[in-house]
């Protein structure tokens, strides 16, 4: 597979390196992304006036691709308000206090609960479904709202995503390309997943209870309920709205009932992905309104509005930063076609992915290299965000590096788990939003503490998977 790569190539990796340096020394790194967009955009178009419309529309290019995860974590936000000032998260989160009553188990049980509803239903919803009813439980016991985030992240779009057993988008899509069976990559991927996910999420564990023993994030637990809001989304003072003790109890039994029929129906209709997260938004608006009408009688309409307001100030607070780093790195992959009319040499599959296999074309062929050429060349096509837009590249690269039919599913197995793990949401910030605004953290702080758990966990997952081949 020969692949010409360009100028463009060599400057959109120079300005990925720029940008993760400068992302190590924990500067913003808009400035960056932008003169990156407009050095791409000079050398697509070679003209000045479309390398600076070029901002402008990559700016418009990346909030479309990102306004699904928008509108749902700023609708969760506006529902989550208003459970907070009627008090009904409290009466919701009591039942379950009795069984999470430590940090410790709040981590693993809002880690393992969000793996297998991630594994029927992908992980953006299963977050607004687990974030929304188990955040407060956390909090309360003494889980920081970085741990939550690191549990939800790190067991559904980490072990979740990267197996995809019951869905089994990943494997089919790697599969097909490496032309083998989905049943052979998708067993080859099993011990792959088990040691990524253990070693992981026990690092992760590791890390964040030494830094609570430090003192360094918060860990105190608390009874009250501002200490729990004040840990919700978006870190505002909450007003209590005063609701009967009997309204408080039967909305918090038809929350979690109506969620409950979101997942059945889910099931049923085998809704995936953003047809998934719809139902859950609209059910959300519906809980938002009849919540607020019922607190607020005659002055529902108005507050409502109110709610939701807050709700989309804070989705898109939180996501004003990452536009501008999402802009630059979609050009690795579609974008660049349709912002500046295909300006890459024919048989091109996109920035990132022509990086992927020029790196996997300058290695020789045996199994040691070839393990670790597909889990850096799985890396770099997860770069641009989306752990699914180059693992039928990895499917093809895989068929080239196996030497025996019993290595080419563990290579191509490898390379999945490597692109969904970097690029599905535990290492890549924009990727990592939905935890991380649930949980009102910041993406770029989840990223970092996160790299050395994936980092560790995917050199052990690469040195298993030699010994297989």
């Amino acid at each position: 597979m020969n692949i010409q790569l360009t100028s463009l190539h060599y400057v959109y990796l120079a300005f990925i390196v720029l940008i993760i340096a400068v992302m190590i020394r924990r500067r913003d790194t808009t400035i960056i992304c932008v003169a990156g967009i407009m050095t791409i955009g000079l050398l697509a178009t070679e003209t000045l006036s479309g390398s600076v419309s070029g901002i402008f529309s990559s700016f418009i290019y990346a909030t479309k691709e990102l306004l699904s995860t928008i509108f749902i974590i700023s609708i969760i936000v506006a529902m989550s308000r208003v459970l907070i000032r009627t008090g009904i998260n409290e009466v919701m989160v009591t039942p379950v206090t009795r069984f999470i009553r430590s940090p410790q188990l709040a981590y693993w049980g809002i880690g393992l609960i969000m793996m297998v509803v991630s594994l029927f239903f992908w992980p953006s919803p299963a977050v607004a479904l687990v974030g929304a009813v188990l955040l407060p439980v956390a909090v309360r016991v003494g889980l920081p709202p970085i741990g939550a985030a690191i549990a939800m992240n790190l067991f559904g779009h980490g072990i979740a995503l990267s197996g995809d057993y019951i869905i089994q988008g990943a494997p089919k899509l790697t599969a097909d390309a490496a032309g083998l069976p989905v049943t052979s990559v998708m067993t080859a991927s099993i011990p792959l997943v088990i040691v990524m996910g253990t070693v992981s999420t026990l690092t992760a564990f590791w890390m964040l209870r030494k830094e609570m023993k430090s003192g360094t994030v918060t860990t105190e637990p608390s009874s009250s309920s501002e200490a729990v809001s004040t840990s919700l989304p978006g870190n505002l003072p909450v007003e209590h709205q005063a609701m009967s003790p009997r309204l408080q109890k039967a909305f918090a039994l038809l929350i979690p009932l109506l969620f409950a029929v979101d997942v059945i129906l889910m099931f049923v209709l085998k809704l995936q992905g953003g047809d998934a997260t719809a139902l859950i938004g609209g059910t959300a608006v519906v809980i938002l309104i009849a919540i607020t009408l019922a607190a607020h009688r005659h002055a529902g309409p108005e507050e409502t509005t109110n709610y939701l307001i807050e709700g989309f100030q804070f989705g898109f607070k939180v996501f004003g930063p990452v536009i501008p780093i999402a802009a630059f790195f979609y050009l690795g992959d579609a974008a660049i076609t349709e912002l500046f009319h295909n300006p890459l040499p024919e048989g091109s599959h996109g920035i990132v992915n022509d990086l992927g296999v020029a790196l996997a074309g300058l290695v020789p062929l045996n199994g040691t290299v070839g393990a670790i050429t597909m889990t850096v060349t799985g890396a770099v096509t997860g770069m641009d965000g989306s752990g699914f837009s180059g693992i039928s590249l990895v499917g093809s690269i895989a068929s080239m590096f196996a030497g025996s039919a019993d290595s080419a599913p563990v290579l191509t197995a490898l390379g999945q788990v490597s692109a969904i793990w970097v690029g599905g949401g535990t290492l890549i910030p924009w990727a990592l939003i939905p935890a991380a605004a649930i949980c009102g953290v910041s993406p770029f702080e989840l990223a970092r503490r996160n790299l050395k758990p994936v980092l560790l966990g995917l050199t052990v997952t690469t040195i298993v998977a030699i010994f297989l081949i």
